[in-house]
């Protein structure tokens, strides 16, 4: 899955992006958290809460200055927290600027410098705030009657562009007023739940004068339209762009509701013009998704992101430039043969820089406008995310198999790349990290398939040791080097486990078509491509062949239940996290439907779709009466992409089976686990099944 916009089948190995909001919010954190011990030097679910989680980058205008967030967690309290530092441009003076009750996040530079504005919970819901740099001067700009969840300020500061929900479903109380303690909900259309909410309301932009003192009464420039700006779940300010002259604005939407709405991924980028108050659609006829607009510096131009079909959530992002004069496009990533994840443009616009995967790495890449043609800036086993301009450098956040995200600075021309943070330092000291490493692999239709190997700490290859087979979600994410605070390749290994991950057919960063190879064929290649991954490393003399587990999530949990059914006695131990079970169910049960169309083929009581027919033929819950191995189920309930009936039926079918098995079910969790508790439960549940079958 490519699009933050749009994460199917969860793409487990994604960093979660949201936080656990209290009624009560946790207190400041004691920054650096120089008490906590790590038993043995090794990862513990313990020290993945405790680490701190960097966001929001933001520079000042004269390049000299850098704000950013870093998230903190609680497990005792189960709670989390924000903060904000600022540092100088070289990583120097690195101070925490916040140490309050309250979540502060997106810092941006305002008033050339003189001003930080961020958002704050202070007054009771989150509004918009200033401050000094240094901290002091706290001083709350906006009073809108709801929260706030993102802001932009023109270029000339003279106005500010802000996201908020609107009511767009009446409720059964607007129906029935006598009835004011129901909790009924009254559905007429499709789309009526999403991710992990029933779907009221839709977030739209706001736009209000600003005096430089405070923010004034808001319009809506959706206003009367039932349509989401930016879109859900995950679509935040980067879908909405100001114009260098301050007087238009580009927002992303897919104007669609209802079954509409579940059966297309057709969005487009619109401009509204603030003097006429008039809407044009600037990607019309353009059938995919299109997001994330963003103008040029000189003005001339606009970027965006954009999908050629749809219906079709995992194409190829492309890179897309128009001319705003002439209205001529240009495909300008069209030589780079992966997705385009995230881009800036260059002070002089002539070029744009872009994040994008390929053989299993995340890397920055600068396309040239005019030729459309692209050069790689980056190297080495790393993932790049958030990139901006620093002066004549970029500023990105990096991480790695090995390591949380830390801000670094990259220079355009050579790729060097100089680290700035070192949030975590403290802990990553403590700790011995596993050996990571890539083997390419003869797959049986002869191709080259990349594999990521990860060690345990201390690893003796005289001795044998349990290895997992590790099974991506998505199910078209990417398996590059990603940092993930559940599903950690380093704590696994520090639990002396290898840890095998494919690149298995379906995944991005190795050309459209070995991309392409999955949708309409779950039980297909990508199933043979995960038994040559762990067949070839099973190879190994240090490989215990009796101890082979397989895990994974969401397309991931899928692969557990199929392969449970079709592993010939290759895994002694499953574990599945919100995998589909039951795939006639999960047709109708998930809510965006464009996804179930594309990728299974179509319905399955169309008997004349030999696509769909092969698809619901390989459901893992036909292949239940091969089951002969212990497998954990884990489930949320407030998962709406795959529910979670999907893994208590499972479950259920493994015990009647009599075949040792466990449910961890959480009622307050979705796609993720994102409660510090649950996670630590999450971690401690996954070994302690791990261990009692691959241990013993």
């Amino acid at each position: 899955m490519i699009m933050a916009t749009s994460v199917l089948l969860g793409a487990c190995s994604q960093p979660e992006v949201k936080e656990t909001n209290a009624e009560t919010p946790a207190p400041a954190p004691i920054i650096g958290r120089s008490d906590m011990k790590i038993p043995e030097g090794r990862m513990t679910p313990e020290a993945l809460w405790a680490m701190g989680r960097i966001a929001g980058v933001n520079v000042s205008p004269d390049g000299n200055k850098i704000v950013y967030s870093v998230g903190y967690y609680s497990v005792p309290e189960n709670k989390s927290n924000r903060e904000i530092f600022v540092m100088n441009a070289d990583g120097s003076d690195n101070r925490q600027i916040t140490q309050t009750p309250f979540s502060e996040s997106e810092a941006k530079w305002i008033k050339n410098g003189a001003k930080i504005a961020f958002l704050s919970s202070e007054s009771g819901t989150s509004q918009l705030w200033e401050m000094n740099p240094d901290g002091t001067g706290r001083r709350q700009l906006s009073n809108y009657d709801g929260n706030i969840e993102g802001f932009s300020f023109s270029p000339d500061e003279k106005k500010v562009l802000f996201i908020a929900q609107v009511k767009t479903v009446p409720s059964t109380q607007d129906k029935y007023p006598d009835l004011d303690k129901t909790t009924g909900i009254i559905v007429t259309d499709l789309m009526y739940k999403h991710w992990d909410e029933w779907v009221t309301t839709a977030p739209h932009p706001f736009v209000a004068d600003f005096d430089g003192d405070k923010v004034a009464n808001p319009i809506d420039i959706m206003k009367d339209e039932p349509y989401e700006s930016p879109m859900k779940p995950f679509g935040g300010i980067e879908q909405l762009a100001w114009n260098t002259t301050s007087d238009k604005i580009a927002y992303t939407s897919r104007k669609k509701v209802g079954k509409e709405y579940a059966l297309s991924t057709n969005s487009d980028i619109y401009v509204y013009d603030l003097n006429t108050k008039q809407t044009v659609n600037i990607s019309e006829g353009m059938m995919g998704y299109d997001t994330n607009p963003q103008y040029s510096p000189d003005g001339k131009s606009i970027a965006w992101l954009s999908m050629e079909r749809d219906g079709y959530e995992s194409d190829q992002n492309r890179l897309i430039v128009m001319n705003l004069e002439s209205g001529e496009k240009k495909f300008v990533s069209k030589d780079f043969d992966s997705s385009v994840n995230e881009f800036c443009w260059s002070a002089d616009s002539n070029s744009i820089y872009f994040t994008g995967v390929w053989h299993g790495e995340i890397q920055i890449y600068a396309a040239d406008v005019h030729a459309c043609t692209y050069r790689t800036i980056t190297s080495g086993m790393n993932d790049y995310a958030g990139i901006s301009l620093l002066g004549d450098k970029l500023i990105a956040m990096r991480h790695s198999m090995s390591a949380a995200d830390e801000i670094f600075t990259v220079a355009p021309a050579t790729g060097e790349a100089t680290q700035l943070t070192y949030e975590n330092k403290y802990l990553y000291d403590q700790m011995e990290m596993g050996k990571v490493e890539g083997r390419w692999m003869k797959t049986t239709d002869g191709k080259q398939m990349l594999t990521w190997i990860i060690y345990p700490p201390h690893f003796d290859p005289n001795k044998k040791y349990p290895t997992l087979l590790y099974c991506e979600g998505g199910p078209q994410s990417p398996v590059s080097q990603f940092w993930s605070y559940r599903w950690n390749f380093q704590i696994m290994a520090a639990h002396d486990y290898i840890i095998v991950a494919p690149n298995r057919r379906g995944l991005p960063g190795f050309g459209k078509e070995w991309n392409e190879e999955i949708s309409g064929d779950y039980g297909g290649q990508c199933m043979k491509d995960y038994f040559t991954a762990i067949d070839e490393f099973a190879k190994e003399p240090f490989v215990d062949k009796d101890r082979l587990g397989c895990v994974g999530a969401s397309f991931g949990g899928f692969s557990v239940y199929w392969l449970a059914g079709h592993h010939d006695g290759r895994f002694k131990a499953f574990i599945a996290h919100d995998g589909i079970f039951n795939m006639e169910m999960q047709y109708l049960e998930t809510e965006e439907m464009w996804f179930a169309n594309w990728d299974m083929g179509g319905a399955y009581w169309d008997k004349q779709n030999k696509t769909a027919q092969r698809t619901f033929a390989n459901s893992p819950h036909r292949f239940v009466d091969k089951w002969d191995t212990p497998i954990l189920c884990i489930h949320g309930e407030k998962d709406y992409r795959i529910l979670a009936n999907q893994g208590m039926a499972a479950f259920n079918a493994a015990v009647l089976r009599g075949i040792p098995a466990e449910l961890l079910i959480y009622p307050d969790e979705n796609h993720w686990v994102l409660q510090p508790q649950n996670g630590v439960l999450w971690q401690r549940t996954f070994f302690e099944w791990l261990d009692k079958w691959l241990k013993k």
